[in-house]
């Protein structure tokens, strides 16, 4: 915070005010007039200063920055962001999910890593987490999901049995509770941790062709993590410890920057391979699909107001530009809809018109009134018309990240493949990922969360849970937990 010329308080209708300590009265100790129009306005904006928090992703924090193309990936799609030379202005905000906006950074928890870019052809955001993975792969599950991490209705804790019991009867979470309790659970900070789509979006080049694609944000300054002993120190001394970290380092010049690659799989592969590409439990092995970079963005402005361009920046998968798309992928599809549903429930209906969320191109839209509309709309207000208003280019269609599919409607799971099942990837980063003093701190992790309140029949779920996923872990994981009883 700097010092200046001191400037005259106003009204919000910037009139100069008389007094920001005393209000009207009769005489020094009569009663308050109501004609106190600056004493009403502040009362009553105090009232209204807060916006009901994201449900989940609550807390976090973020700032802007620039994105620069620095390879040619013009053979797998035609959006302007990623041409070569190309460079765009871009924000990003990190979050926890669980905790509510006064909880610490520092709780395990996954983190989301929200990205938007406002490019040449409207606003992209990659919505995303510091995962390749996610708990659940439908969506049906997912609300139910954040309620078993959230808090309980009868005395308002959190509560470890409830987590356990979700987990252990949904086995497709294990990948991924396998990633949250190792070291990558708790990052040191923002700055040190990736980012990742997780799910499988499309790609579409200036010749139609179709390519499914993941986005893998890399921090070019290392993975860096804290320990369970770390971390739970910090909750006490320092609850905004990341959102701290990244402010100061972009305040001293220290501007933080991540890599952007991706995974590029020819769209027919999609059909016959060993896993699932839409299964968002489950990823890609690089050797499969190895990391083709992109470009290379960095973060070099703190926000100047916190509530205006932080907790209303509003982040939506189905924000898509010409050559780019979705895919099948169930969780992703659901999405689409849901986040601009929350931001309708927060914000208003005209929450893109918040500066924050503006694209930087002209909006010739047909969207009309509504509470916190700013920009001014022109007749005629409906399509089709004969008067000149804008009209949809049917081209489009093409080119809109679309697909082919058959079949009945149905609800059910994925078919499985080749190597499709719920432990399988899991057991396959506890044996060759983790080196052993990773393991150690695994069944450390796993066996104080369990060692918390869970009861019995969700204990013994728990260890064979753990023993799907690697016999020795599990193994590992009930003998610690019945030391600790």
């Amino acid at each position: 915070m700097t010092r200046g010329e001191p400037k005259p308080t106003t009204t919000d209708a910037g009139i100069p005010v008389p007094s920001d300590e005393h209000s009207l009265t009769v005489g020094p100790d009569g009663p308050i007039l109501l004609n106190d129009h600056y004493l009403i306005e502040q009362m009553a904006n105090f009232n209204r200063e807060r916006i009901p928090e994201r449900q989940p992703h609550a807390k976090g924090g973020g700032a802007f920055g620039r994105f620069e193309v620095t390879n040619d990936v013009s053979a797998y799609t035609k959006a302007a962001v990623f041409q070569p030379g190309a460079k765009t202005d871009m924000l990003i905000r990190f979050s926890s999910v669980a905790g509510e906006r006064g909880s610490p950074d520092t709780w395990r928890d996954p983190r989301g890593f929200a990205v938007k870019f406002y490019t040449s052809e409207g606003n992209l955001d990659i919505v995303g987490n510091n995962t390749p993975i996610f708990f659940v792969r439908d969506p049906m599950k997912f609300q139910h999901f954040i309620r078993s991490q959230k808090r309980r209705l009868n005395n308002n804790l959190r509560d470890h049995d409830m987590q356990w019991d979700f987990w252990t009867l949904s086995p497709e979470s294990a990948h991924m509770v396998t990633w949250l309790m190792g070291d990558r659970g708790i990052p040191k900070t923002w700055r040190h941790m990736n980012g990742y789509s997780s799910h499988t979006y499309s790609w579409i080049n200036a010749d139609g062709e179709r390519f499914w694609v993941k986005y893998h944000f890399k921090t070019d300054q290392g993975i860096d993590f804290l320990t369970q002993d770390e971390a739970d120190r910090l909750a006490g001394e320092d609850a905004d410890y990341h959102q701290r970290d990244l402010y100061n380092a972009i305040e001293s010049g220290n501007y933080p920057s991540w890599t952007l690659y991706m995974q590029i799989m020819p769209f027919s592969d999609a059909k016959t391979y060993r896993f699932n590409p839409f299964d968002l439990t489950k990823v890609w092995p690089h050797g499969d699909y190895p990391l083709v970079e992109v470009g290379r963005f960095t973060l070099n402005r703190n926000v100047t107001d916190y509530h205006t361009e932080m907790e209303q920046a509003a982040f939506e998968p189905n924000n898509l530009v010409a050559g780019t798309g979705l895919s099948p992928d169930k969780m992703l599809l659901a999405r689409g809809f849901s986040y601009a549903d929350a931001h309708r429930a927060r914000l208003g209906v005209n929450y893109k018109q918040i500066p924050v969320n503006q694209p930087k191109v002209p909006v010739h839209s047909y969207s009309k009134d509504g509470v916190g509309r700013t920009i001014n709309a022109t007749d005629p207000v409906y399509a089709p018309n004969s008067y000149g208003g804008p009209h949809a280019d049917p081209s489009l269609t093409a080119e809109a990240g679309l697909w082919y599919t058959d079949g009945e409607m149905v609800r059910e799971a994925y078919t499985l493949r080749k190597d499709d099942d719920d432990f399988g990837q899991a057991g396959t980063m506890v044996r060759e990922v983790l080196d052993d003093a990773a393991r150690e701190r695994l069944v450390s992790n796993v066996a104080g969360h369990l060692s918390n309140g869970v009861s019995e029949p969700i204990l013994r779920r728990a260890f064979e849970y753990w023993r799907n996923v690697d016999k020795n872990i599990g193994d590992r994981i009930e003998k610690a937990v019945k030391r600790n009883g």
